[in-house]
């Protein structure tokens, strides 16, 4: 474990590859799963400004599944949540580009129609982040649907936390990446001394 400021960090972000392969996948994590991408506060209201921005990307029972439940909803766990279509599966913000899951938020980013990205878990997934009292953990989060973007990510041999390098930085900033980054630099130099 790598601490940092109050994170503790697994040193799975800097041992495992990953690097996502839609064509394989098909946005898997987008469309399983018993519960919702999870919100940080903020993002509720965010998301309650920006849905009529949103919504032209959205599909239909995506759609009507906000209409029904809300534009966040309250899972299980007591954590704010996207809503899933039929209560699970797959998100109600996904709509399907060449039968590739994606995400409406990211659509309307990327045309400008929002300054919101998504929401800051899917941006770091495979990385999940468990908060605490004290400190939050940030773990990488094996799935078995991901298995092409862990192969991708050794056959391009890029470490999880590089490939999540611009959502940890805005999750948690540059100074704290750059500190991540270090431990991890520093562990790869500590191998080759061993050798």
């Amino acid at each position: 474990m790598i601490v940092i400021e109050k994170t503790i960090v697994s040193e799975d972000l800097l041992d495992k590859q990953f690097v996502c392969n839609l064509e394989k996948c098909k946005g898997g994590c987008c469309v399983e799963g018993e519960s919702g991408a999870p919100l940080e506060q903020e993002e509720i209201e965010i998301i309650e400004k920006v849905f009529d921005k949103v919504k032209p990307f959205m599909v239909a029972d995506g759609i009507k599944t906000v209409e029904e439940f809300g534009k966040w909803v309250i899972d299980s766990d007591g954590d704010f949540v996207t809503p899933l279509v039929g209560g699970r599966g797959r998100c109600a913000y996904v709509f399907f580009d060449n039968r590739i899951a994606k995400c409406a938020f990211e659509k309307a980013h990327k045309e400008g129609k929002i300054d919101f990205q998504k929401p800051v878990s899917c941006h770091l997934y495979p990385v999940r982040i468990t908060t605490h009292k004290d400190y939050d953990a940030v773990n990488y989060s094996k799935w078995e649907i991901c298995s092409p973007a862990c192969i991708n990510g050794k056959k391009l041999g890029v470490p999880v936390y590089q490939f999540v390098k611009t959502a940890l930085m805005r999750k948690y900033g540059k100074d704290w990446y750059d500190q991540l980054e270090g431990a991890a630099i520093f562990k790869e130099e500590s191998k080759i001394e061993k050798k």
